[in-house]
């Protein structure tokens, strides 16, 4: 008998006997074999024929009468009745208890980033033409740090790593005890190896918390070699010094994983956007996966390399978001390291209410498009139906999508040299688009939720990834105007439309003024950069607070995990 059972037995002060009864027996007729009967670990039941006279005869309490009889089997039977509602009640917890601890689990996306391209080396833009107020100025290109350094063979038509480690830092969503990392070279035109992974508990910067360290391994070898246009899982890694996936102390810590490239790496995967600071040894300085301190990472990079998910071991019940996107499903303009998406404003809500039975990751890339990707920007990636299947179908244990796009096809659709036709993309087309995704979606079992398209009126800069040669050209056409906005009404009005997606989230309501006076502007609170304050706002990509009131606007009720229905 389980010590969980034992105690409740303790406190209900009620006898409950090692086996139940025998189903039609009365107490009487029956009684339990001992524990080493034959048939050892089964009840075997042992019938007796002596009468019910016997019974009373054999009994401790002594009938004086048959009214005392009576009463007797009356106690008797209500003693047993309490008896078996109490260890039902008792069996019921544990197996609660074991369903959270093994049973019916599986794996579950827990982190994902989405591969947009390979990396490119584009020079920091200069302090003084970043904060200038143009429309070619490209408000986030000051964050990323001059990777020139880390990897001086780096040109514009690509860059390598030769020799040196990465400590990617990325925020588990989930938690637990067991758990698995997916690396890609999807974008990459050479195998890529590594000689070593590791998984560690962040400290701060590039440090780890010391007894953290884990090592990754690939089919029981700590090395691994991913050829090019691949990815490649991790065997299951078992964290000892997580001790339980509900501890407060671990929720919302960061995870720095860490891996040594050996030799040169060819095109080197990557997500340009990631809002997050990671950290990379000098070049050709070999491997420093184990090490606890940061000295040797000297550089940082806002962007994740050959990292794409991670994976814990969970409850199967389990409900797993994916927030589907452009730049503002990305986080262009929260705050840098801050968490501060309208993903992870869901995130918080959801573990608020649910615990640990949600995960909440993001698959969207700066500048992004329903259809077609944009030639001038390939760190925008694949368009949302082309990468659907890798970026998204590929997450594991997938639920429910939650998808804003549309804004990019309907203004940045220009090519990336002057001689190439605009092709501004109509309602129509990208409606397929969304026609298209959804069924793909509903194939595999998993529910979709259209988020309704932001305002864009006044747009005055280029988000992340738009061409940045034809946007002048572009704003003094003034079709960024009137025109981007009846054709965003268009896709509104079908995202709202019932039947076309399991339900709406209406961001288009959470960030627009009210005031009729504001002519369908975005709420001028929701205006100001989050990071770089002394930026002027570009009127697309809401700031802290308007990320938070995105965040705050979704129903949660639909993604609620079984046993909270």
């Amino acid at each position: 008998m389980s010590a969980d059972v034992q105690d409740t037995m303790k406190r209900s002060k009620t006898h409950i006997p090692q086996r139940p009864f025998r189903r039609g027996a009365q107490p009487w007729q029956q009684e339990l074999a001992p524990e080493h009967a034959s048939g050892a670990g089964k009840p075997r039941w042992i019938t007796t024929t002596f009468s019910r006279r016997s019974a009373m005869n054999n009994c401790p309490v002594p009938f004086a009468t048959r009214r005392g009889e009576r009463r007797y089997f009356l106690k008797s039977a209500a003693a047993a009745m309490f008896a078996v509602l109490t260890l039902g009640s008792a069996w019921a917890a544990l197996a609660d208890r074991d369903d959270d601890r093994g049973h019916g689990q599986q794996w579950v996306a827990s982190w994902a980033t989405a591969p947009a391209a390979y990396f490119v080396y584009a020079a920091p833009v200069p302090q003084n033409q970043a904060l200038a107020p143009s429309p070619t100025r490209f408000t986030t290109a000051n964050i990323q740090p001059d990777l020139a350094f880390p990897f001086p063979n780096a040109t514009t038509t690509g860059a390598t790593a030769v020799s040196q480690t990465f400590r990617s830092i990325v925020k588990p969503d989930l938690w637990g005890d067991t758990m698995r990392v997916r690396f890609s070279n999807v974008f990459g035109n050479v195998p890529l190896t590594f000689n070593s992974v590791t998984i560690r508990l962040q400290e701060y910067a590039g440090n780890v918390v010391h007894g953290t360290v884990t090592p990754v391994k690939f089919g029981g070898s700590h090395s691994v070699t991913i050829p090019a246009g691949e990815e490649m899982w991790s065997d299951a890694v078992h964290l000892t010094w997580v001790r339980d996936a509900d501890d407060p102390l671990i929720q919302g810590r960061n995870l720095a994983i860490s891996y040594s490239v050996r030799g040169d790496s060819g095109h080197m995967t990557f997500h340009s956007g990631a809002n997050t600071t990671s950290y990379i040894t000098g070049n050709g300085t070999g491997d420093h996966t184990h090490d606890e301190d940061g000295f040797a990472y000297e550089y940082t990079t806002a962007s994740w390399f050959f990292i794409d998910a991670l994976d814990v071991m969970a409850s199967s019940d389990t409900v797993v978001i994916c927030a589907f996107g452009d730049s503002i499903t990305d986080g262009t303009h929260t705050t840098f390291n801050g968490y501060d998406r309208w993903s992870n404003v869901l995130s918080r809500r959801l573990h608020n209410a649910y615990g640990n039975k949600v995960s909440v990751v993001n698959e969207a890339i700066g500048g992004n498009r329903v259809i077609n990707p944009v030639v001038a920007n390939a760190t925008s990636g694949p368009a949302a139906v082309d990468r659907l299947d890798r970026d998204v179908l590929g997450l594991s244990g997938l639920t429910h999508v939650i998808w804003l796009e549309g804004i990019n096809d309907l203004g940045a659709g220009y090519g990336s040299t002057a001689t190439e036709n605009p092709v501004i993309h109509t309602p129509q087309n990208i409606i397929a688009g969304y026609q298209n995704v959804v069924s793909r979606l509903h194939q595999r079992g998993v529910k979709v939720y259209g988020a309704t398209v932001v305002s864009a009126l006044g747009l005055n800069n280029p988000p992340e990834g738009w061409d940045l040669v034809h946007f002048p050209t572009f704003l003094a056409s003034g079709d960024n105007g009137p025109a981007v906005e009846a054709r965003r009404l268009v896709l509104n009005q079908f995202i709202r439309t019932p039947g076309n997606f399991d339900g709406v989230v209406e961001f288009d309501e959470a960030t627009r003024d009210p005031d009729p006076a504001a002519l369908g502007n975005m709420t001028a609170a929701y205006l100001p950069n989050s990071q770089f304050t002394q930026l002027p706002w570009d009127y697309l990509h809401p700031n802290h607070a308007g990320y938070n009131a995105m965040g705050l606007a979704i129903d949660i009720a639909p993604f609620a995990p079984k046993h909270h229905h």
